[in-house]
């Protein structure tokens, strides 16, 4: 009677703590405890807040966004250095460009002046022979930048002087050995006065225009001084060289105009 009635004393003391223990269940708390044994292993409940497809996706796009944005400042700082180099050259052209333009003024204004003093040479030479040029009274010739009379009449060397002054001009001054023989050509087998004498100082020989004589076309044994010759003249003695002479004899002359002067 007693074993029997403990025994059912027993399974109601079961059921009351079975039913305790139903009451202070909480469902929520406890799914978040369960774990789930796979092939040995002890996972959390994929419903769980373990790791999750939803989180790993989350990283992903954080990852990306954080490269996107180095990225695009990369891209930025790349720009930047690529603009400023840009400006830096766009700068030094425009310093050549306008270096250029400065150029191009400067040779324009010489191009200018050098066309003003063409035209103002060939003005020059298209009117000298008519007021320095008198071909009844001698013929003229040019040679590099001059312009040369020669007389067909005869006169001492002040009075020969005296008409090249009157036309502008003066008595031939002989820088070169192409001059002299071009003049030579020109003058036949005639001599000429020259602008060359020592009047001021004996054997000081120098031209019209006060320049001492360096170069020098003498013939053999002169200027001998022979009788008080002062003065120069130039003819051909199978080539072009020259004497002394009396300044007082009568001879043709050669005027010269540089057409620069």
């Amino acid at each position: 009677m007693f074993p029997r009635s403990s025994g059912r004393l027993e399974m109601v003391v079961d059921i009351y703590e079975s039913a305790d223990s139903v009451r202070g269940h909480d469902p929520d708390t406890e799914k978040e405890d369960i774990m789930m044994t796979v092939n040995g292993d002890i996972k959390k409940d994929p419903h769980t807040g373990g790791d999750t497809a939803g989180g790993r996706c989350y990283r992903l796009t954080a990852v990306c966004v954080v490269l996107l944005c180095v990225l695009l400042l990369t891209a930025i700082t790349v720009l930047w250095i690529k603009f400023s180099i840009l400006n830096t050259e766009k700068d030094q052209l425009q310093t050549s460009y306008n270096n250029l333009n400065t150029e191009k003024d400067q040779l324009q204004t010489k191009y200018n002046n050098l066309t003003i003093e063409r035209d103002q040479l060939q003005r020059e030479r298209d009117g000298y022979p008519r007021t320095f040029c008198d071909p009844y009274q001698g013929r003229c010739f040019w040679f590099n930048f001059s312009f040369y009379y020669m007389s067909n009449d005869s006169k001492s060397w002040d009075e020969s002087k005296q008409d090249c002054n009157s036309r502008g001009a003066d008595l031939v001054i002989i820088n070169s050995t192409e001059e002299q023989e071009f003049i030579v050509k020109q003058l036949g087998h005639f001599e000429a006065w020259i602008g060359l004498s020592d009047r001021e100082k004996e054997g000081e020989w120098k031209w019209v225009d006060g320049t001492p004589l360096t170069t020098k076309y003498w013939a053999s044994g002169e200027p001998n001084n022979a009788g008080d010759e002062d003065c120069a003249v130039i003819y051909s003695l199978n080539k072009a060289v020259w004497n002394d002479k009396k300044c007082s004899e009568k001879l043709h002359w050669i005027c010269e105009k540089h057409v620069c002067q």
